[in-house]
Formats: C-alpha cells, sequence, structure tokens
C-alpha cells in the first residue's frame, strides 16, 4: 500500500486472515468484529490498548480553549474532548523504516 492508497477495509483483513490461517471467513469475520468491539468498549472505557510489536492506542483528554475563524477573524470556544493517539512500538517504527521495507513497498 502506496502513498494515496485507499487503506484497508475490514473486509480486507477478513480475506487476508482467511487466505493465512485457512479458517472460514464467517469465522475469521466474528473474531475481527469481536476484536474490534472490545477495543472500542476498551477505549470508551479510556483504558489504554498495548499491542505487541504494534504500539498503543491512548484516549487523551482535551481541554477547552479560545481560538479563531481564520476566515472570519471571529473568537470562538473549543470544547474540551477526548482524542485517540497511536504510538508506534519501536519493532514497528524499526520496520516502517528499514531500507528492505521501503523499498519494497514502493515497488507495488
Amino acid at each position: 500500500m502506496g502513498k494515496g492508497g485507499d487503506g484497508r477495509t475490514k473486509a480486507d483483513i477478513v480475506e487476508k486472515s482467511h487466505r493465512r490461517v485457512g479458517v472460514s471467513k464467517k469465522e475469521i469475520d466474528s473474531i475481527v468484529e469481536s476484536a474490534f468491539d472490545i477495543i472500542k468498549e476498551t477505549l470508551q472505557r479510556e483504558d489504554k490498548i498495548v499491542i505487541s510489536k504494534c504500539g498503543d492506542f491512548i484516549i487523551r483528554s482535551k481541554r477547552p480553549r479560545r481560538a479563531r475563524n481564520p476566515q472570519t477573524g471571529e473568537s470562538l470556544e473549543i470544547s474540551a474532548r477526548r482524542v485517540l493517539t497511536f504510538k508506534p512500538s519501536e519493532v514497528l517504527r524499526a520496520s516502517l523504516n528499514s531500507p528492505a521495507e521501503t523499498s519494497a513497498s514502493n515497488q507495488g
């Protein structure tokens, strides 16, 4: 997947997992859906998700702040909110920056 790609969908994950593992697509879909549900529930509780060799998903709380509309110059208040952040693991970061991975991803 190069720059400007559409990314991967759940269906892509199910298909690729089905080919790798050999389990039915229906079973894989159920497992993937269950994993996504667990991740969503964990993040809604503001717990951190740590996936070994991948990274951490963390909910951060943002305080309300003043901002300015660049078109009108009008001052406005941005309300407090929670944002999802991802911090890649050292393993993932190293694999993304290795010369072999970079040249292989640029060829296809």
